[in-house]
C-alpha cells in the first residue's frame, strides 16, 4: 500500500514537526525504559542461577534423608501426613518502570516437629529439617523466576515499540516533513515567479 502525504500545508507541516519530536521522545523513554529493565533483570539472572545450584542441592539432601528415615522407620506416611500444613504465603508487588513485580515472603515459624519420640528418630528430625529449609527456597525461586518472566516481556513488548518507532514512525515523520517543506518551497518560487511576471507585463504596457 503507497504511502499517504499528508497535504502540503504550514499547518500539516507544524503538526509533522510536533509529532517528530514526541517520536523521538516517546523512543528516548523506551530506550530507558528498556534499558532499566534489562538492568534489573540481570541482577535476577545471577540471582537465580545461585538459587537453582542451591535449591538442587537442598532437595536432594533432603529426599535422602527421607529415604534414609524411610529405611530406619517404614514408610513415614501416618507421620507425615499429622504435620500441619503452612499456608503463610504473603505476595506484595513493586513497579519496576510500570512493571509489576512480586515480592513474596513466607512467615517465619518456629520449627515444631509433631510427633512423638517412640515414633520417629533423628533421620526423621533430619529429613523434616531439610525439607523445610527446601521449601523456604523454593519461595524465593518462585519470587525470582516470576519477576525474570515478567520482566523478559516487557523488555520484548519494549524493545518492539521502539523498534517501530526507530524504524517505521520517525523514519515516515521526516519524510513527511521533508516533502512538505519541498512542495511549499515550489510553491513560493512559483508565487515569485508569477509576480515578477505579472510586474515585467505591467512595467511592458506602462511603457
Amino acid at each position: 500500500m503507497a504511502n499517504l502525504r499528508p497535504s502540503p500545508t504550514k499547518g500539516n507541516l507544524i503538526a509533522s514537526k510536533k509529532s517528530l519530536e514526541l517520536a523521538k521522545l516517546g523512543y528516548d523513554l523506551m530506550d530507558r525504559k528498556r534499558n532499566v529493565l534489562i538492568r534489573e533483570m540481570m541482577n535476577l539472572v545471577d540471582k537465580v542461577k545461585f538459587l537453582r545450584e542451591n535449591i538442587t542441592e537442598a532437595y536432594q539432601e533432603a529426599y535422602l534423608a527421607l529415604q534414609q528415615a524411610n529405611i530406619s522407620l517404614g514408610v513415614v506416611n501416618e507421620i507425615a501426613n499429622a504435620i500441619t500444613i503452612e499456608e503463610g504465603l504473603n505476595i506484595v508487588y513493586r513497579s519496576v518502570m510500570g512493571v509489576e513485580i512480586p515480592m513474596v515472603t513466607m512467615n517465619e515459624t518456629k520449627v515444631v516437629l509433631e510427633y512423638g519420640f517412640e515414633e520417629s528418630n533423628s533421620r526423621l528430625d533430619e529429613a523434616t529439617i531439610k525439607y523445610i529449609l527446601a521449601k523456604r527456597l523454593t519461595v524465593v525461586l518462585a519470587e525470582v523466576d516470576t519477576s525474570i518472566y515478567r520482566l523478559a516481556r516487557a523488555i520484548q513488548k519494549t524493545q518492539k515499540r521502539a523498534n517501530a518507532l526507530k524504524n517505521i514512525v520517525i523514519p515516515n515523520l521526516e519524510g513527511d516533513i521533508k516533502y512538505i517543506a519541498e512542495a511549499l518551497e515550489e510553491k513560493e518560487r512559483e508565487g515569485f515567479i508569477r509576480l515578477k511576471v505579472i510586474k515585467n507585463q505591467k512595467q511592458d504596457s506602462i511603457n
